[in-house]
């Protein structure tokens, strides 16, 4: 259940990721993870696109392709950043990234054992589907405008993309 609203101010949070860089393009480089912090967005009007896992079949497929399609409408919808954030590791966010062409487009997070959703009550347990998934991001969008939160579409169900999609978020804007 979702503790955060809008109007409300983010917790503070730490997030793990791998920064593109064109030497990434090798698939035999992994890169180095750094961590960013949600102070870095500050003043910022930022979208966080949260999904279950990298490499799923609705988050694959269906959630963060369109958001790399629609990168320059939401830019020019005044969003300075785009974020894909899930509990999966930064390395495996980094290659999910790189396959789906994200590039210096939109960032790739790790949310480190559901540290930041968890206060914002965005978790879903998946163990129960019995393939090694536990704890994860549940499936949401968030559009955060010097860390206050603007818009807040949480699916009722993680599998489906409806209100985190990209077009309900361009609509909210």
């Amino acid at each position: 259940m979702a503790t955060i609203k809008v109007g409300d101010e983010v917790p503070q949070g730490t997030f793990v990721h791998v920064p593109y860089t064109p030497e990434l393009a090798d698939a035999s480089a992994c890169g180095i993870p750094t961590k960013l912090s949600t102070d870095a967005w500050k003043g910022k009007k930022v979208l966080i696109v949260a999904v279950p896992g990298a490499f799923t079949p609705s988050c694959h497929a269906n959630h963060a392709p369109p958001y790399l399609a629609k990168v320059d409408e939401l830019k020019a919808k005044g969003i300075d950043t785009i974020a894909i954030l899930s509990a999966n590791d930064p390395f495996v966010l980094s290659g999910w990234s790189r396959i789906l062409g994200f590039g210096d487009k939109i960032l790739a997070l790790s949310d480190p054992d559901t540290q930041w959703t968890s206060k914002l009550g965005l978790t879903v347990d998946l163990s129960g589907a019995g393939i090694g998934l536990g704890k994860r991001t549940t499936r949401f969008a968030l559009v955060l405008d010097d860390l206050k939160v603007k818009y807040l579409g949480v699916e009722p169900d993680p599998t489906k993309v409806t209100v985190s999609g990209v077009d309900a978020v361009l609509q909210a804007l």
